[in-house]
């Protein structure tokens, strides 16, 4: 599993800082190993916090019929959006399982990929395809397993992201070694999934060495965008388009034929952002290569208005196609694309010593024109600083960084440490449409006793960035199930539904800013929803039935 490591940064230490408060904290205690992964915002603002643990051993797992094994698992806690535990699952092989990425489903549940070294048995259904495969699991909302599919060859492969498209199926990325299919000692592995877990297509995607990918988004035209760190040159007589297939007696489990794309650009340097846009069957439609003469990570990637931004660590100097300088250690580094891949700005951003880049937001604004398109606002980074080749008291920081719409830095601020007395991690962190910031790491006063700890944080600078709503309905048109949405402040309120002759037909009190409104029993046409909370603020928005 990859830890992001924060050794000097404690949690805590946030809420002395005064533009920023800490609404609430969860710690989730553990008397063993847990590597905690991802923190995802649910369709209706929770909070689905996964890792992977070795579950301590309890009577009381026997007496609920909940099975375990001595590696390991699968780890799925849902909070609500006060920060109170929903429920907690663990979902276990006979052998070590890592989770490594999840999906919000457009239905409020989830997909989680992982990847499995265990054959058939407790709660893994399918055997082992050969060394580490790619396990699967498609959720509701409560957690309760729909399907589960493994996906593996006779090599040993990796899972590391996971998307749903616009046609409501999946796109699973991962890595896959030393394979007959490949081109280097590790490759690019791409499957495509209908909504049912049914294997539509496979690709490898690879370069003469090591190609690992490290993000995958989901794109306006129902495709995906891969984020690539690669250390291979290109595969002579190869170019976009030029999939081959080599005789191979390594086969798949599935009756899909793996198909092959060769890399065609070439690197810069020890490593480079290696970028591969699929179309919504997973065929390549163009890919392109960033980097100086040294060693450039990429780490994370978002949509824009117009395109996307890329973005990662460097240590190279100006040089290959990197037109900005390195000024001290490892340095950021962002590109932002059009849709067709094509550059139109790249900079660089310092905290001295070595600066590792976690997560990525683009906060978008709602632009009047002709086609009414979100614009790009601003992008809001976040990661942490870590000394190279020394120790300090403060030799690490947590830090945030806000630039426009063009990568101008607007400001930053810092939450720093006091010593490390006790280990701390950092894993991930996500910013809300309420303006709140989820971050979610790993505390603990001795190693392999990790606790998680989850916190929603306020900043006064950054609710600033985010366009509110009084009232949002999403999707809308709806068919089965919508979102109400409550864009102010308050502490209980009425969510009431009319038909368009005025008669009431549904009222649901919350204290919810998101609350779900079933329209099962809705016949085809327009209705009214009206919000009323106790501080006596309304706000009405219409709801379309298909």
């Amino acid at each position: 599993m990859k830890k992001l490591y924060l050794g000097a940064f404690t949690l805590c230490t946030i809420v002395s800082l005064s533009a920023q408060e800490v609404i609430w904290q969860k710690d989730i205690k553990s008397s063993t190993q847990d590597f905690l992964n991802q923190v995802i915002t649910t369709i209706d603002q929770q909070y689905l916090i996964t890792g992977s643990s070795i579950q301590a051993k309890s009577q009381s797992l026997a007496a609920n019929n909940q099975k375990q094994n001595n590696g390991y698992d699968f780890h799925l806690i849902k909070l609500n959006q006060q920060g109170e535990q929903v429920w907690e699952k663990y979902f276990a092989g006979q052998n070590h399982d890592y989770l490594s990425a999840t999906v919000t489903t457009q239905d409020g549940g989830f997909l989680v990929s992982g990847t499995s070294y265990s054959g058939k048995g407790l709660d893994k259904k399918d055997d082992s395809k050969g060394g580490s495969d790619i396990w699967l699991i498609r959720l509701n909302e409560f957690g309760d397993e729909l399907w589960q599919k493994t996906l593996g060859t006779s090599s040993d492969e990796e899972a590391k992201a996971v998307i749903q498209t616009t046609d409501l199926g999946f796109f699973v990325a991962g890595n896959i070694q030393n394979s007959s299919k490949g081109y280097g000692s590790k490759d690019v592995w791409i499957t495509r999934l209908d909504k049912d877990g049914k294997e539509l297509s496979q690709l490898i995607l690879g370069g003469r060495g090591l190609d690992e990918v490290e993000k995958m988004i989901p794109t306006k035209d129902g495709g995906a965008l891969l984020g690539i760190y690669s250390r291979s040159s290109e595969v002579l007589g190869s170019g976009v388009g030029n999939s081959e297939t080599k005789p191979s007696t390594e086969r798949p489990a599935s009756s899909i034929a793996i198909s092959q794309m060769p890399k065609a650009s070439s690197n810069f340097g020890e490593g480079d952002y290696w970028i591969v846009k699929l179309d919504k069957n997973g065929k390549v439609e163009w890919e392109k290569n960033f980097g100086g003469k040294g060693d450039d990570h990429i780490r994370t990637l978002a949509l824009t208005s117009n395109g996307f931004i890329i973005g990662g660590e460097s240590r190279s100097e100006r040089s290959g196609n990197k037109s900005v300088e390195i000024e001290e250690g490892t340095d950021l580094w962002l590109i932002s694309l059009n849709e067709r891949g094509d550059e139109q700005w790249q900079k660089s951003y310092n905290f001295k010593n070595r600066d590792i880049l976690m997560g990525m937001n683009v906060i978008q604004s709602q632009e009047s024109g002709s086609r009414n398109q979100d614009a790009t606002k601003g992008i809001l980074l976040g990661g942490y600083t870590q000394a190279e080749g020394r120790i300090e008291k403060d030799d690490e920081t947590f830090w945030m960084l806000y630039l426009d719409g063009n990568g101008n830095e607007q400001w930053r601020k810092h939450v720093s440490g006091d010593s490390r007395k006790r280990e701390e991690r950092l894993s991930d962190l996500r910013l809300n449409r309420d303006g709140s910031i989820i971050l979610a790491g790993t505390s603990a006063e001795e190693l392999g006793k990790e606790n998680w700890k989850i916190v929603k944080l306020g900043d006064k600078q950054v609710d600033q960035l985010i366009e509110k709503h009084d009232i949002k309905i999403y999707p809308n048109p709806v068919s089965d199930y919508a979102y109400v949405e409550i864009g102010f402040n308050f502490k209980e309120a009425d969510i009431m539904l009319y038909d368009m002759s005025g008669r009431q037909l549904q009222n649901i009190k919350t204290k919810n800013n998101v609350t779900k409104l079933s329209t099962q029993a809705l016949v085809q046409g327009a209705y009214l929803v009206t919000i009323k909370t106790d501080n006596n603020k309304t706000a009405n928005a219409k709801l379309i039935k298909k």
